[in-house]
C-alpha cells in the first residue's frame, strides 16, 4: 500500500506563498524545493522506499503546492517500517524556520525572505 503523510509548502513558522499571490506557482515550487532540502539537511536522506515530493492538490481557490512524503508498497517488513517512521519523522520533526542555506537558495531562486517573520 502507497501512503503520503503532507508535510506542508514550507516550515511551519516561516510566511509562505499564497494561493492567488502574483507569482505563486514560482515562489511555492521554489519554497518547497527548499523545505525538501532543508529536511534532506536535517533528518538525511530518505530511507529505501520513502521519498520527499511536491505534490499540487486542487483549491477552491486554485492548485497549491505542498512538500509530502510517500512511502511506495511492496517493501519489507524492515524497510517499510523504516520508511514510515522517517516519514513521521518529517511530519514531526521538520523545521520551523528557515536555516542560512534554505534562505540563500530562495534568494537565488528570486524570493529573498526575511530573518524574522
Amino acid at each position: 500500500m502507497v501512503e503520503t503523510i503532507e508535510i506542508g509548502p514550507a516550515p511551519c513558522d516561516e510566511a509562505c506563498a499564497q494561493v492567488g499571490d502574483m507569482r505563486y506557482l514560482e515562489r511555492s515550487r521554489a519554497e518547497c524545493t527548499a523545505f525538501i532540502n532543508q529536511i534532506r539537511r536535517t533528518l538525511g536522506e530518505p530511507p529505501d522506499g520513502a521519498s520527499l515530493f511536491i505534490k499540487s492538490s486542487a483549491h477552491d481557490f486554485g492548485t497549491y503546492w505542498e512538500v509530502v512524503v510517500k512511502v511506495t508498497g511492496g517493501l519489507s517488513a524492515d524497510a517499510r517500517e523504516a520508511a514510515i517512521a522517517y516519514a513521521y519523522r518529517c511530519e514531526s520533526e521538520s523545521p520551523t524556520t528557515w536555516d542560512d542555506d534554505a534562505r540563500r537558495e530562495l534568494t537565488e531562486a528570486g524570493f529573498p525572505v526575511s530573518e524574522v517573520v
